[in-house]
Parts: C-alpha cells; structure tokens; sequence
C-alpha cells in the first residue's frame, strides 16, 4: 500500500496549464477590493513618509541648531521656520512628534486597509474553490484524494491570505521606505549615496537566483503536504479497522513515511532560504560599514579626493543623517527577500487553487435548459450507453418504466445497476441514446429541478455533524417540526428518536456515529419522505441491516414507494420480488427483463442468483459458477459500476 506519488498529484496537468496565476488572483478577486487596496497603499506611503521625518529633521537640528547652517527643510518655507535657537528647538520637537503620532495613525489605516483586502479574498477565493469543486462530477471525488482537497481548500487559502496581508503590506512600506530614503541620502549628498546604494545591484542578482532555487522546490512542499493531509484523513476515517485489524504500528509508520517525505521536502526549501537570508544580512552590513567608512573619513576630512571631489568635509548633521537612513535603507532591502519567499509560496498555492478550479466537469448545463416538469413520472431509457477512461460500463441499455411503477436492476457487481441510476441523476451524462422524463431528455433541463424531482435512499447513508432534525431537514430547509415528525414516523423512525437523549435535537456526531445502521437508514428515508420527490431512487437500501431492521426498513419503503415511480437496486432479492418490473444486467447490458415469476421460469442469471440466495448451490448449473468466478477474478477498477 502507498500514498499518491508525484505522479498521482491530481491537479498537476491543469496546475501546470495556469498561466500567471498571481495576475488571474488579483484580476479577479483583487479588483472587487480595489477600495480597500488603495486605502492600505495610502496608509502604508503616508506612514512611511512620515517616518522618515525624525532622521532627517535630527541631522537638520545638529547643524542649525548646535552649528551655523541654514535650518532648510524640503517643502517648509522659511517664513514658517523660527529665528531663534530655541524657536528650532521645540520647532523640531514639534514635528517629530507630529511624525510619531501622525504615522501611527495611518499605520492603522494601512493595516485595516490591507487586512480587509486580504480577508475578502481569501473568504472569496475559498467559497468559489469549494463552490466549483462541490459541482464537478462523481468520478473526479472518485479519483482524488480528499486530503489533497482539503490541503488546498485550508492551506492553500491561508497562504495566499499571509501574502495579500503581511506580504503586500511589507512589499509598499518597504517600497516607499527604499524610494523615499534614495532620494534623501541623494539630496544630502549625491557621491556618498551612490556608495550607500551599491549593494543593491548585488541584493538584486542574489534574489533573482533565490527565486529561480526556490519556486520549484516550494510547488514540492505543497505537493507532499497534500499527501500528508490525505494519508492522515484516510487513517482517521479508517479508524475502526485500524484497530479492529491491530495494525497502530502499521499506520504510525505509512504516516511516519509520508511525514518524512514533507519534512525532506520542507527542509530542502528550508536550506535555501536560510542560506539566503543571512547572505542578504552580509550584504547589508557590508555595505554598512562601507557608508560608515567612507562617510566617517569625509567627515574627519581624510577622504580621497577621487570621492568627495574636492567637496568641503561632510557636516556632522548630514552623517548622523545618512547612517540612520542606511540602517533603515539596507536592512529593508534585505526584508524583500522574505517578501520573495511569500509571493513564491502564494504562488504556488494560487496555481494549486487555479489549477482546482479549472478542472473541467463532464456535466455541462445547457444554457437554454428549462424546468423539469413532472406529470405523470414515466421514464424511458433510450439505447443509452455509457463509459469513461476508455472502458465501457452500460451499453444499449432500453427499457421503459411507467408512472408510478417500481423497476427493479440486479445483476452481479460490476455490472453496471448503480451507474445506470447515476445517468438518471446526472452524475454522469450518457455519451449515446437519452434519458427522458415525461419526454423531457434530462439534457434539456436544469440540474437542479431534475434533483429536486429526485429522492435518493443509498446503503452508504451520509449523516452530517447535528441533530436528528438537521439531518432530516437536509435538503427541505422549509420545513417546519410537525412536517419533520411526520416524515419520521413514515420511516418508521420516531420512536427509536424519542428515546434518544435529547429527541428531535439529539446532537447525532460526525456521519451519525452515535446511530446504528439500521437507524441511520431509517432517518435517512425520513429525508426522502420529508422531500416528497416525484422519482426514487433506492440504491441497496437495506443491504447492512439485520432482518429484523430489514423488516422495519422495509416497511418504511413500501409507504414511500406508494403511488411513486421508483428504481430499486438490490443484492437481497426477496427484497424486490414484487417489483413490477425486474431488469437484470450483466457486464453493463441488459441480459432478462420480466416479472419475478416470469424470470425464475425462464431459468436464466435471475433465476441462478435466487437459487445462491435460497441456498439452492448444488443445483446450479456450472457455467453459472465459472461465469462467477470469471467476474471476482478480473480487476474492478471503478467502484461505482455495481
């Protein structure tokens, strides 16, 4: 046994398809949210800007105020600037001040401007994700691990949320901060700035090669945390068999496996970036020291001529100025490598999202398709045939059903009864012949009038997370407790509910689990009832209770069926005996079709499968047998053609 391989990646064909997906985010979802954008870009430039106030407002009043230069601050006029000593003084105490409490001000702005942009799209991005996932068709939940799934619905989405926040908040402060400190240093003295700035053409080459390292090996983590996640949904959804069969150690080691494979995966990013960070520290500090350096001597009047260019030594003012400026300036630069680190994540997260999100459905609505009207419920299957990936599983399957009649399909598994039922339902769509309702091909019909028209009681019975009434209710959001309570009694459920703890309102845990079988079908059914479709499908209905419950179960159906077209699947024959008409299927094709006395005279499969099940072995025939152990021996490789 194993657990999906980077081949077996379910999304990698059309992740691999999704061109620019960080450019289809913010088209999408980022343009709805164009307001809260701009309010976080305008916080983030108006807080950094005054921010870079105090530096330059210090360097300023050393030199004014403690030596003999002019007080000229940018875009203040002179006539706004004090004469006197002490004027200058509290002049710049007054608008440092005014820097700190004005910058915090917009620091608020800019973070509940990014902040809502980021929420509002994570919240959209998730719902349409889920939206379109819950709409594709069966054989795609057949084929994909649900770990994955949820990988990508949880984690992925949280990823892009810590970028559109964190990240692209950092991305323009640190932006302004870069831009608006260049211009300083460059307006206090060119030549010494050009020296400040020499790192950046190497920060620059160093990132491009990060992000060439690191975008793969991020798609990989991704990859294998989706594999993890599966691995660990499998074994707890497995739990009991885990247990029952003895095998902890067993499943503690294919999940050690899988783990490891992540924490290798993990940590090969994790060695390039932590290469990396520290490689941007030294650059940074270099060119720290450089500035220190060069400027120190300017000032001591020691620097080569070949740099200040005959210039008069540097101001005190103007040093302290630019060595608080290059300790904001490099070490910035190096945060954009972490900015790097994050879009590369949320990149590959969006293709992942994207990649869900164009999976095509093979159920495609026409555009023009009107309501299901149901009259009479009558139901003719039409040369229908049926496959996917390349195999067949109903072929030329004909028949006709009358309003208000029970057909029942048996054959051996594999034989295609379950599908069949799906083509009705549009799980699948036929890809010959039609299906016709009251002479309405389901084609030409919206999907949800056509499964609004639908009941559907299966033996694999999903119960979710809330009480008996939920469960119920579930899909009949309308209705009120009395409709509730007798929809329970029709499936002959309302007993066993009020001898629960709480009733109607008895909290029944994840799919049912503090329910029997029996009960969980019976509820179940009171679904079905509470819907009061026009068709009913009932898919093995009663194939994992014990007679008894068979026997209540039963009864139950014959109250639902009453008057109802319906379509019955059963291993159990004694349970569609009465079945006005019995179609038997074999290898996807109709092989007998008839009444249940009218089948066991002609002597043929149905009449072989009632003789297993009336215990009557040692008279069938053997070519019945070899047929049998022909169809165990060959490899059922889709579960959802019994």
């Amino acid at each position: 046994m194993s657990h999906p391989s980077d081949e077996d990646d379910p999304f990698e064909d059309i992740r691999q398809k999704t061109e620019n997906p960080m450019k289809r985010l913010f088209g999408e979802y980022g343009m709805p949210n164009a307001p809260y954008f701009a309010m976080g870009l305008f916080g983030s430039v108006a807080a950094r800007v005054l921010d870079l106030l105090p530096p330059l407002l210090l360097g300023i009043a050393i030199d004014s105020i403690f030596g003999s230069e002019i007080y000229d601050l940018p875009l203040v006029p002179q006539a706004w600037i004090p004469g006197t000593t002490m004027g200058k003084f509290w002049f710049t105490i007054g608008t440092i001040a005014f820097a700190f409490f004005g910058g915090s001000a917009f620091h608020w702005v800019r973070n509940y401007g990014w902040n809502a942009f980021a929420q509002n799209i994570q919240h959209s991005v998730r719902t349409d994700t889920y939206d379109k996932m819950q709409r594709l068709n069966m054989n795609f939940f057949a084929e994909k691990q649900t770990g994955e799934m949820m990988s990508i619905l949880s984690n992925d989405v949280n990823r892009l949320e810590r970028f559109l926040n964190d990240g692209m908040n950092s991305a323009f402060r640190l932006s302004v901060m870069v831009v608006g400190i260049a211009g300083i240093l460059l307006w206090l003295n060119p030549r010494l700035a050009l020296i400040t700035l020499l790192p950046i053409p190497i920060i620059a080459v160093t990132t491009w090669k990060f992000i060439d390292i690191i975008q793969p090996k991020y798609a990989t983590v991704r990859k294998t945390v989706g594999h993890l996640n599966s691995r660990l949904e499998n074994n707890l959804g497995g739990i009991k068999v885990i247990k029952t069969f003895n095998t902890e150690s067993f499943e503690s080691e294919r999940v050690d496996d899988v783990s490891m494979e992540y924490y290798d995966a993990n940590w090969d990013a994790i060695n390039t970036r932590i290469k990396f960070f520290p490689a941007l520290r030294v650059i940074a500090g270099v060119g720290f020291v450089i500035t220190f350096t060069v400027g120190g001597l300017w000032v001591l009047g020691l620097a080569p001529v070949w740099i200040t260019g005959g210039a008069a030594p540097l101001r005190e003012g103007v040093f302290v100025s630019f060595i608080l400026y290059t300790q904001r300036f490099i070490w910035p630069m190096a945060q954009f490598g972490s900015i790097i680190n994050m879009y590369q994540r949320a990149r590959a997260s969006s293709a992942r999202l994207f990649g869900l999100m164009d999976t095509p459905s093979r159920i495609v609505e026409d555009p023009d398709a009107g309501e299901l009207e149901v009259t009479d419920g009558h139901v003719e299957y039409d040369d229908v045939s049926f496959g996917y990936d390349e195999e067949t599983i109903v072929k030329d399957v004909n028949f006709d059903v009358p309003g208000g009649d029970t057909v029942a399909l048996v054959g051996p598994t594999g034989a295609g009864k379950s599908t069949v039922l799906k083509l009705l339902l549009r799980m699948y769509d036929v890809d010959e012949g039609a299906i016709r309702i009251d002479n309405q091909d389901i084609r030409d019909v919206t999907i949800p009038s056509l499964r609004q028209s639908l009941g559907y009681v299966s033996q694999d019975t999903f119960m979710f997370y809330g009480t008996v009434a939920d469960n119920i209710e579930y899909g009949t959001f309308g209705a009120d407790h009395e409709q509730v309570v007798e929809a329970a009694k029709a499936a002959e459920a309302h007993d066993f509910i009020m001898n629960l703890p709480e009733g109607y309102e008895t909290e029944i845990g994840e799919r049912g689990v503090k329910l029997s079988g029996g009960q969980r079908q019976r509820l179940s059914i009171a679904r079905a009832v509470l819907k009061d479709p026009e068709l009913l499908i009932l898919d093995e209905a009663t194939s994992d209770v014990d007679t008894e419950t068979e026997m209540l179960i039963q009864r139950s159906i014959d109250k639902l069926t009453e008057n109802r077209t319906t379509f019955a699947i059963a291993h159990r024959l004694s349970t569609i005996k009465d079945a006005d008409q019995i179609i038997v299927l074999e290898d996807g094709q109709i092989v007998e079709r008839g009444t249940h006395e009218e089948l066991i005279q002609d002597d043929g499969l149905y009449a072989h499968l009632w003789g297993v099940q009336a215990g009557e072995i040692d008279t069938l025939p053997e070519e019945f047998i070899q047929r049998a152990q022909q169809r165990h021996a060959e490899a059922d490789v889709d579960v959802d053609d019994d």
